[in-house]
């Protein structure tokens, strides 16, 4: 499998869980599901993709988009606050 540089933005409770808001990858996966759960299971994340909005280069994509070399995706969870 050929890796591919991906650079991933958290937000909200993601970033606090994570403890950075962006992050460079190579990774070997090929959709931004793929991906979700590869970190979900590095970082604890609780979040599952029915609830996780998914975007792809600021604009939002399926799970099952295919991810290319330089991509940006971003996991925006559910936000609450006043």
């Amino acid at each position: 499998m050929a890796e591919k540089n991906i650079q991933v933005r958290y937000f909200a409770m993601m970033g606090e869980k994570r403890g950075c808001q962006t992050e460079n990858l190579k990774t070997a996966v090929h959709t931004p599901e793929e991906l979700f759960n590869e970190l979900r299971e590095r970082h604890g994340f609780k979040f599952t993709t029915h609830v996780v909005k998914v975007a792809i280069n600021d604009r939002f994509e399926d799970w099952h988009t295919p991810l290319k070399e330089g991509d940006t995706v971003a996991f925006l969870p559910p936000f609450s606050g006043g």
